[in-house]
């Protein structure tokens, strides 16, 4: 049951070529730091990335994007990163965007082994393009499959050596459904504790989806955009 990895590039060591990955956090808040620089130090590419935005340049996801590692994106959220809007233009990069229920809903499910489900999202426009269409109790509804991936690369505020986990505040955004979403979840986190010390109440994600945990090394804890108060 114990599942603690020694570092990052270990937890990283089978992430192949061509991996689909799932990546946690919200904007800057919650990205597994680390993981992601393993990954770079590992140099795989031809990458499909699930996550709510890229980053920023630079930092976080931006790493794998400058590093040339990722081949297409899915997500909600691109707008902060001017080089995969270069990217996308020049068609360097594949790139979906889902609205973000619709997102967070298919990684759901996809944790949850629901294959498809209904949404009104989207109807009448070019999201819905390609998709079942059906109307319930008078109103259209297009049909959305699950997302799943081959890794989940989540970040946790604190968690056991069994895997058991808990995110705090904003970082709790993503992290616990792809964790659930995944072939093989690997956690890094800020608080590394023995079992029995995380109360069964706060557990958000039990250890069952946790294959692999490691004590995060270093966090740089950037703010994506700093808003200060006009002086009086």
């Amino acid at each position: 049951m114990n599942k603690l990895i020694a570092n990052a590039d270990e937890a990283v060591r089978d992430i192949p070529d061509g991996a689909t990955i799932m990546v946690g956090g919200f904007g800057l808040c919650g990205v597994p730091e680390n993981l992601l620089r393993a990954l770079v130090r590992k140099g795989v590419k031809n990458l499909t990335t699930i996550s709510n935005n890229v980053g920023i340049d630079g930092f976080a996801m931006g790493w794998l994007l400058q590093n040339g590692q990722i081949q297409s994106h899915i997500g909600s959220y691109v707008g902060e990163n001017k080089l995969l809007e270069q990217m996308v233009l020049e068609k360097k990069l594949d790139l979906q965007l889902i609205p973000q229920g619709t997102f967070s809903e298919r990684i759901r499910a996809g944790g949850a082994g629901i294959p498809a489900f209904f949404t009104p999202a989207g109807v009448g426009t070019v999201i819905a393009e390609g998709k079942e269409v059906r109307e319930f109790d008078g109103r259209p509804y297009i049909m959305e499959r699950w997302l799943k991936a081959d890794f989940a690369l989540v970040r946790a505020w604190k968690g056991d050596k069994w895997g058991n986990l808990v995110y705090r505040k904003t970082a709790r955004n993503f992290n616990p459904m792809m964790a659930t979403a995944a072939r093989i979840t690997i956690v890094e986190v800020e608080n590394l504790v023995e079992v029995g010390k995380v109360a069964p109440d706060a557990i958000h994600t039990p250890s069952i989806y946790v294959k692999r945990i490691l004590q995060g090394e270093s966090y740089e804890r950037r703010i994506e955009r700093r808003t200060l108060r006009k002086a009086s």
